[in-house]
Parts: structure tokens; sequence; C-alpha cells
């Protein structure tokens, strides 16, 4: 399958989601492992930040929020998702949205602090260059948070790609970190995020086998 196919394939799915109103039961799915994962960023005021595969833009707004001077971007290749979130952050003055697929050469070398990615890297038809790109546009000393639970050890999410037809790119937790320090990023964490069990909840793969967090930093003295 070409990148185009696959591009094509990922942004119909998105934009169906939007549609249907699943870009905000994403943002309520996945705050209880977004939110510890973006904070683990530690941004700070004056900082640049981008969420690649912003959705309706909810962790935008986090960054937006920490400090006016935050510049927070969200990039996603989804029409639809784009509209959510430039709807819900109208009132937001330092939040920006792009609507194009990562990696985006228009993004210049070392323009961001922060950069955040939740439930999409799987999706890329090469996720090397994908890496390669988060490397290219972090600044020294930058941060890159990673969340994915379409991975290995996650039997559950085995089935995902014929049950919305779409390609993705399965990796161990392993795998995971092999591929970023072969970029030249520096792996600071990794671990499961597991959501808390709500009163009268069955628990399943999310509070057994979790969201896999990988922390990664572009080094001070990297070139």
């Amino acid at each position: 399958m070409s990148d185009n196919s696959q591009l094509d394939r990922v942004r119909r799915l998105f934009d169906d989601w939007a549609t249907r109103g699943r870009a905000e039961g994403m943002e309520l799915g996945h705050t209880p492992t977004a939110r510890p994962a973006f904070e683990s960023l530690e941004l700070t005021a004056g900082q640049r930040y981008l969420d690649v595969g912003c959705g309706n833009g909810y962790t935008v707004r986090w960054a937006a929020s920490v400090d006016s001077t935050v510049q927070a971007y969200g990039l996603d290749a989804a029409e639809k998702m784009i509209s959510r979130a430039r709807h819900l952050s109208q009132d937001v003055e330092n939040a920006r949205f792009i609507h194009a697929p990562f990696p985006l050469p228009m993004l210049k070398p070392q323009s961001f602090d922060a950069v955040f990615s939740m439930e999409v890297f799987y999706y890329l038809p090469d996720v090397l260059w994908g890496l390669i790109n988060v490397f290219r546009i972090l600044k020294p000393g930058g941060r890159f948070a990673c969340i994915v639970d379409y991975y290995a050890e996650n039997e559950a999410s085995h089935s995902w790609p014929e049950d919305v037809n779409v390609p993705m790119t399965l990796l161990s937790a392993q795998a995971w970190r092999d591929s970023m320090e072969k970029v030249g990023l520096e792996v600071i964490d990794q671990r499961r995020l597991c959501p808390p069990l709500a009163a009268g909840e069955q628990p399943n793969w999310k509070h057994t086998e979790g969201s896999l967090f990988t922390l990664v930093q572009r080094p001070l003295d990297a070139v």
C-alpha cells in the first residue's frame, strides 16, 4: 500500500469519528493517561508545544492554559478533527491548529520545546521517518511524550487494523525504545499507564495492560 493510500484511509477514519462525536469521546477516554504524559513534558512559560494528531485539540488547550506566553500548536490530517479543535478553542488566543499530516516539512528544525502524541504514531506509513522528524523539530533538551495502545504486548489490540480497515505498525515496548534511540533520542522513561477502575466497572485491557508511554528528549549536545 502506498503512503498516500494509507494516509487517505486514516483521514477518512478520523473524519468519520469526528462526524459521529467520537472526538470528544476520545478526549474523555484518553485523559486519564494523556494527562500524566502531558505533565511529564514540564511545559513552562514562553515555550512552544506541538500535539501530533491533536484530534479535538484538548492537549493544545492544556498547553495554552499553562501560560499565555506558551505557543500551543495542534496538527492533524483529518479536516473535521481540526474543525472541531478550532471551534472548541476559539477563545484560546495562544492555540493554533494546522490541517496537515505528519511529518510536515514546513515545521522548522529545533523549533519546539515539547512534542506530544496520543495514539497516532503506529498509523504513520514509516514510523522511523516520523521519529526522525520529531528529533528534527525538537530543540536540544526538548521532550517528546508518545503514547500508544496498539503494541505487541497488548494482545487485545491486535485486531484493530482489521477492525477499522487501516494498516498499523505493531511494535513491542522494546522496539519503540530501540527506534527512538536509533534516531538519536534519549529515553527518559517508559512504562504502562493505567486509568483508575471506576466503581462497578469491570477491568479490561486498559486496566491490565494499559497504554504504553515513552518519554524521550533530544540530547543537549545532539547535532
